[in-house]
């Protein structure tokens, strides 16, 4: 049976309006702030104006795709996400008339808390493998957020990945093998009567090392690499430091000494953009990924794994390599410019805007215009959200 080459044909980020420094968090809770620059490996997180959610994120993050290759033969779009904005009708609806989503394509939207985005690329690799004539647009889009005051609130962040996956991609090509788990475990979780998570911390790092453990053994006995071919492990980051926490235990676990400088030298250009963004749930994963392929060395032909966790749980464990000329398909520039150009925010309205609430009456509510971005939420009426274009 001859396997069709598969992957990512191109790949774009966004992310929100602002930006919050954990030294002004850090001064607020009288700690230090190495306790978040180095315990945990976070400089800053972004926040959603009071006029942006997921859509316009992932419309900020697909538009690019769109506008590079066109919309012909897009015959499925899956948003993953686990911030919704609605509990029946699919976020990505919304972006037909912000970027121009084709009509005759399938819209989904995916869940399964940070795993959604891998389950979106893996379900548009089974679609392209029926038909190489499709292409399927994958985004992840999510806004973590977390109880004032928590252990969890200096992990916040959000962003928005979008991910066109074809036959002959230009940037990575998917390999055949991948390893599963799944387990029934409450680590982190959000009722739907709440707007932050709940979440038990030791639980979750300890389940989300378990995890990686058991998808890399059965991504092995499914025939996958050896740990040593890998040139850089791409980690699913709630925080920066939990990439490296994950690796080395799955080191340990394999009987390989887990030597730092070596844990750093295949860890540390995915976690660049991740340190100033914050955790993006969904996004975190492929963040990283972009992250590794603007800040590393020439990675033309080398493999790459990947460890996609999503509390609650479900892991994959999988890999591909990066194609030739891969370089002159990435958006480095408008990457870092995303990051660069978010307004600093001070803490009060850093507060104002957490604490913002919805509004339910079904009147019509004018949103504040903040955001910078290109699009926005401009107001909800009759339990309607109505967005346009900057």
């Amino acid at each position: 049976m001859t396997t069709i080459p598969l992957g990512i044909h191109d790949l774009s980020f966004a992310t929100t309006h602002y930006a919050l420094d954990h030294a002004v968090l850090a001064e607020r809770l009288g700690v230090d702030p190495d306790k978040f620059y180095l315990g945990i490996g976070q400089d800053k997180m972004s926040v959603a104006a009071a006029d942006e959610d997921i859509v316009t994120i992932a419309a900020a993050a697909a538009q690019p795709i769109l506008e590079r290759n066109g919309v012909d033969n897009i015959r499925t779009v899956l948003l993953a996400t686990e911030s919704g904005v609605d509990q029946s009708k699919a976020a990505g609806l919304y972006l037909h008339p912000l970027i121009g989503l084709p009509n005759t394509a399938r819209v989904v939207e995916l869940k399964q808390a940070c795993y959604g985005g891998t389950a979106g690329l893996q379900f548009a690799a089974g679609l392209i493998a029926r038909d190489p004539s499709q292409r399927v647009l994958v985004i992840a889009a999510d806004i973590a957020k977390y109880e004032l005051d928590s252990p969890g609130e200096p992990t916040q962040g959000a962003a928005a990945v979008a991910m066109l996956v074809s036959a002959d991609p230009a940037i990575l090509r998917l390999e055949p093998h991948s390893g599963l788990y799944s387990a029934d475990i409450m680590d982190f979780w959000r009722p739907n009567y709440r707007t932050a998570a709940m979440v038990d911390g030791k639980t979750s790092v300890n389940a989300y090392q378990k995890a990686t453990q058991e998808a890399w053994t059965d991504y092995r006995r499914r025939g996958g690499r050896d740990l040593t071919e890998f040139a850089a492990f791409c980690y699913h980051q709630p925080f920066t430091k939990m990439a490296y926490k994950a690796h080395r235990h799955l080191l340990e676990s394999q009987g390989h000494t887990a030597d730092p400088a070596e844990i750093d030298a295949v860890i540390r250009h995915t976690t660049s953009y991740n340190r100033t963004v914050g955790n993006s749930y969904t996004a975190s994963l492929y963040l990283g990924l972009a992250s590794l392929l603007d800040n590393a060395d020439d990675l033309t032909g080398k493999p790459l794994a990947f460890i996609s966790y999503g509390s609650g749980s479900v892991a994959e464990f999988f890999s591909g390599t990066v194609e030739p000329g891969y370089r002159e398909h990435l958006r480095t520039e408008a990457n870092r410019q995303a990051i660069e150009t978010r307004a600093p925010l001070d803490y009060d309205h850093y507060r104002e805007l957490h604490e913002a609430q919805s509004p339910s009456d079904g009147m019509y509510h004018a949103t504040p215009e903040e955001t910078g971005r290109p699009f926005r939420l401009a107001a909800i009426s009759g339990h309607k959200r109505i967005y346009e274009s900057r």
